[in-house]
C-alpha cells in the first residue's frame, strides 16, 4: 500500500494499493487511541490489480490518524496520516 496523498491534507486524500490476488477487502481509518473513525471499503470482493480510492475527512478533527488495509481478515499494511483544518 502507497502513502496516501497529499499527506497533510484538508478535506480529502487519495489512498491507493495493489492487491496480488483477489480477497474480501477492508480499508478503515483510525484515530491516535485505535477508535475507527470510518470506513472507506467495508467487505468488498476485489479482484488482483491497482485501486485508488478518495478518502473525505471533512467530518473528522484535525489529528494524526491511521488507515489499515485488511485482506481475508489478515491486515496487510498501515499508515500514518494528517488532517489540518
Amino acid at each position: 500500500m502507497d502513502q496516501n496523498y497529499p499527506n497533510p491534507f484538508n478535506p480529502t486524500t487519495t489512498i491507493e494499493f495493489g492487491l496480488p490476488r483477489a480477497g474480501t477487502i477492508n480499508l478503515k481509518i483510525y484515530d491516535i487511541t485505535g477508535r475507527e473513525t470510518a470506513s472507506v471499503i467495508d467487505n468488498i470482493h476485489l479482484g488482483a490489480g491497482t485501486y485508488k480510492y478518495s478518502f473525505d475527512g471533512s467530518t473528522l478533527s484535525s489529528g494524526v490518524y491511521f488507515y489499515r488495509l485488511i485482506a481475508d481478515g489478515l491486515t496487510i499494511s498501515s499508515k500514518k496520516m494528517v488532517i489540518i483544518k
